[in-house]
């Protein structure tokens, strides 16, 4: 049995071999890739209570990236509002509003509710749908590996739109399926999980996605290589992903320290967009 696309909602969708711990569909359609079983909306949301799945470690080299990635959202700045779909622990709309941003954000777990509401920041508990924001009034969307997370991502694009000024953008990331990790572990690569993750985008399922939203592709890329993720999948790690001492945060304090190193990221992860296999899948769309 398989279901209907949970990307664009065909039913032209077809089991793909090989993945028998999490089974996966492949739409004929958009290509897009999403889980066989789902998850009723009441099981994800206490799914999501749980406060283990949060970590609370926030990186300083993350928060210098959230820097840099509001420096490019100030073109879009004209009504100063800005929403986090997914805000987690709301580290990312603490920065924005140091600078300046009227911020707002969702999400689910009750830790974070209570956490945001501690730091004065405005989280609607839920999904950006029953938030019901006023229609035109985002400069900017960000949702930050959050889409792969949901039951309906094409009702929350559709709302993207509706709360996004003309003008304005989305900026989104989430696991690439494509990404050589994938290639190379299949099934056993840990970030395949369920109820986790219920869809799985390329370069060509998030773009179609977007477009049938309305929202207009900018830019997508992909960038990264984990090599947290490369031991975690294969059994010789049990290291947390997002922490002080993983692999991938050791490294990445050895690249802030050393121009030469940052030089041959740069080229490697130009590499890795050139044939769209970079971990992480990133892009920008802006509503005509």
């Amino acid at each position: 049995m398989t279901y209907n696309c949970n990307i664009c909602g065909s039913n032209e969708t077809n089991p793909i071999d090989g993945y028998n711990n999490v089974p996966l569909q492949r739409c004929d359609k958009c290509s897009g890739i999403s889980t066989i079983q789902r998850p009723t909306e009441d099981e994800l949301t206490s799914f999501y209570q749980d406060e283990l799945l949060r970590s609370n470690y926030f990186s300083p080299i993350t928060a210098k990236r959230y820097h840099s990635l509001l420096d490019s959202f100030e073109k879009y700045r004209q009504t100063n509002k800005i929403l986090d779909i997914g805000a987690g622990q709301g580290y990312f709309l603490e920065i924005a509003k140091e600078r300046g941003w009227e911020v707002f954000g969702t999400e689910f777990s009750e830790e974070c509710i209570n956490n945001a509401k501690k730091k004065d920041l405005n989280l609607y508990q839920g999904n950006v749908k029953d938030a019901q924001f006023p229609k035109d009034q985002f400069d900017v969307i960000v949702c930050i590996e959050v889409i792969e997370h949901l039951i309906n991502p094409r009702e929350t694009t559709d709302e993207m739109y509706r709360i996004t000024r003309k003008g304005g953008a989305v900026y989104i990331t989430t696991p690439n399926f494509n990404a050589i990790h994938r290639y190379r572990l299949k099934e056993q690569y840990d970030v395949i999980t369920y109820p986790t993750h219920l869809s799985y985008f390329t370069n060509k399922s998030i773009k179609a996605l977007f477009q049938a939203s309305h929202l207009t592709p900018k830019r997508i890329w992909t960038s990264g290589y984990s090599f947290t993720r490369l031991k975690t999948s294969k059994g010789k790690s049990n290291q947390d992903f997002v922490s002080e001492t993983s692999d991938d945060e050791m490294f990445r304090r050895r690249l802030e320290k050393s121009p030469i190193l940052r030089g041959i990221k740069s080229i490697l992860n130009g590499v890795l967009n050139l044939f769209k296999i970079g971990d992480s899948l990133k892009g920008i769309f802006v509503k005509r």
